[in-house]
């Protein structure tokens, strides 16, 4: 993937190379793994009053504590993992966020036995295939849409916790269910599918 300053990309990617790596590679980008899905879910909570960078730069140790992220393994965590998670410093150590992220967990797994995967789940809303924005200034795009309040009412009717048509959205955007690049950004086009 390009790197290059003289690439149009969305303003939010800014200088910080951390952040233009994530915009360039993976913001966008169809995920159809439950893993990957269930990640970013988890990281779309714990960012809630926070950035993205501070999540961004705790990623790599969420990876390591939340096994992988794997649903079966996180929901299983009792007060035991509780409290080595919120006595962990490289990660958010907020225990509503935490207990909110073993709840879900246990909700993915539901939803996989219900509908085969969570991805499918998600992606069936959408007819598997990527809502394109087609935005031309980044102050236009939406907080959320009727799309993740549509979303974000069923995961709470199916028990989900922490989770609100904002969190949803910004889970939709991370994993290219929806394309809210800018039509000016170079990764807008490579990631109509």
């Amino acid at each position: 993937m390009p790197h290059s300053a003289q690439l149009s990309r969305c303003p939010w990617a800014g200088s910080d190379p951390a952040y233009i790596r994530y915009h360039d590679e993976e913001w966008g980008v169809p995920v159809w793994d439950d893993i990957t899905q269930f990640e970013f879910l988890v990281l779309e909570i714990n960012q809630a009053g926070l950035s993205w960078k501070t999540v961004l730069d705790k990623r790599r140790r969420y990876r390591e504590v939340y096994d992988g992220f794997d649903p079966a393994t996180v929901a299983g965590y009792g007060e035991e993992k509780i409290s080595q998670l919120l006595a962990d410093p490289g990660i958010i150590r907020n225990r509503k966020k935490i207990e909110a992220s073993i709840h879900n967990a246990a909700g993915v797994l539901e939803i996989q036995k219900e509908f085969g995967s969570f991805s499918s789940y998600l992606w069936g809303f959408t007819g598997s295939k990527p809502v394109v924005g087609g935005w031309e200034e980044d102050s236009r795009i939406p907080p959320r849409t009727e799309l993740s309040d549509k979303i974000a009412a069923d995961l709470k009717n199916r028990g989900f916790k922490f989770i609100g048509s904002t969190i949803i959205y910004a889970h939709l955007q991370a994993t290219g269910i929806v394309n809210d690049h800018l039509v000016s950004c170079f990764r807008y086009r490579e990631l109509i599918i």
